[in-house]
């Protein structure tokens, strides 16, 4: 990274002091802004972020599925306490479902728990792949800019060109005309002939042919 990128970069990084990024795997289109070379200098920030975000929905589908069985096994009690009294074996399976319920709610506290660094490090890492970003987007402006201005003075160019050419093929035209009236007048119509033209410079210049 040269200098001045380097100098860009902490200006970046100013920049996006109080901003919220959108997580940036998650939006379509910044999958849109970079192309091939582009996706290859943020890989590995791009592949760290998408595992810390596969980790977090997979805890996250953890505690939900934990949620559903605790509801489960609370619903399966409700009825068993109230038929406690008459049927006294279901005593142990109440123990065992409190019991259960009680083991869903530690893995849902220890996945819970686990889950608290999650936001801080993918704010961080997409902090990271948002200036990579925008590092990469900083170098294709400047090279698409001075590909534009080469662009731009090579079509100059060619228009001062090309008008030169008209002008110089319109002279060209002109002497060929006066040539031809000349000669015309001398040798006829046969001068076509006489001197190979495979056209009528009269044909040009139909206006001063008239005259």
């Amino acid at each position: 990274m040269g200098r001045n990128l380097e100098k860009k970069v902490e200006v970046f990084s100013k920049a996006l002091e109080g901003k919220r990024v959108p997580v940036l795997t998650l939006d379509s289109k910044w999958y849109r802004l970079l192309d091939e070379l582009g996706r290859k200098a943020v890989r590995e920030d791009e592949n760290r972020l998408n595992e810390l975000l596969r980790a977090q929905g997979k805890i996250n589908s953890q505690i939900k599925d934990l949620k559903k069985v605790k509801k489960k096994l609370m619903d399966e009690i409700v009825p068993m306490v109230d038929e406690a009294e008459l049927r006294p074996e279901l005593e142990q399976q109440i123990a065992k479902n409190k019991e259960l319920i009680e083991q869903c709610n530690q893995k849902m506290d220890d996945l819970k728990d686990s889950l608290l660094d999650y936001p801080a490090e993918i704010q961080r890492v997409n902090h990271e792949l948002m200036l990579e970003t925008m590092a990469y987007c900083y170098e294709s402006i400047q090279e698409n800019t001075a590909g534009i201005e080469e662009i731009e003075k090579w079509v100059t160019d060619i228009r001062i060109e090309l008008k030169k050419r008209l002008i110089r093929k319109q002279e060209m035209e002109q002497k060929n005309h006066e040539i031809y009236s000349y000669m015309q007048d001398i040798f006829g119509a046969e001068v076509l002939d006489l001197f190979d033209m495979t056209y009528n410079p009269q044909e040009k210049h139909p206006k001063s042919a008239e005259k």
